[in-house]
């Protein structure tokens, strides 16, 4: 069971084998049938990376609703949210590297929480995302983060069907595949209600299609059920 206080505190949670691995080929089919060109997104995307549509793929829904993974969001955005992002990338090979930095909340900290869901076994030679633990809170008087500062990062390792859950101003950065071995993801989106207005405004720009009017209570999950 995860520990709340552990999760807090350090702003991310890895849920192993979270992704049944019967369900594992139908998300990888669907993100290898789906891929769409850089230039195809209304806003073009980083060309060392391959890009999948998959926010319409019933597979991809059912990972999104995880209650596992749901519980995970609800502890740390804290109140009713929904489901705003769900999109595919892997890092090309020699490519995916990026400097640390954080995807930064928008109203309030802890509003927005992103999760990364592997489809292939992720380590340092294919990319593995690269994390600070506890930085995406600043305690008072504590300096800017220093984002070419990599001393206290962390490089993930795991297997297809973990995912990757955390606070969007947690530090982290994917990172280079050196071996060219594949490393499918779904990046996936949750934000508190209170910017669903805001969210409607930018959805063309990110080529949102789904649905996004379902709501999540806090109080309908229990972390590490």
């Amino acid at each position: 069971m995860l520990d709340r206080e552990q999760l807090h505190g350090n702003g991310y949670a890895l849920l192993r084998q979270a992704i049944a691995p019967a369900l594992l080929d139908d998300l990888r089919a669907a993100f290898d049938a789906n891929v769409l060109p850089s230039d195809q997104w209304p806003v073009p995307r980083g060309m060392d990376w391959r890009h999948a549509q998959l926010d319409r793929e019933s597979s991809v829904q059912a990972v999104c609703r995880l209650p596992s993974l749901l519980a995970v969001a609800a502890e740390l955005i804290g109140e009713r949210f929904f489901l705003s992002q769900a999109e595919g990338r892997e890092p090309l090979p020699g490519g995916g590297h990026q400097q640390l930095h954080r995807d930064l909340s928008a109203r309030r900290p802890g509003d927005i929480v992103n999760a990364l869901a592997f489809l292939d076994d992720f380590a340092p030679d294919n990319g593995a995302t690269r994390l600070v633990p506890g930085s995406h809170r600043c305690a008072p008087g504590e300096p800017p983060f220093d984002f070419n500062d990599e001393s206290r990062s962390e490089q993930l390792s795991g297997s297809a069907g973990d995912i990757l859950v955390f606070d969007v101003d947690l530090v982290h950065a994917g990172s280079l595949n050196i071996s060219g071995a594949r490393r499918r993801s779904i990046l996936i989106s949750y934000r508190s209600e209170h910017l669903y207005a805001a969210h409607l405004e930018t959805t063309h720009l990110r080529n949102i299609r789904m649905e996004t009017s379902d709501r999540f209570d806090p109080s309908d999950f229990r972390l590490g059920a």
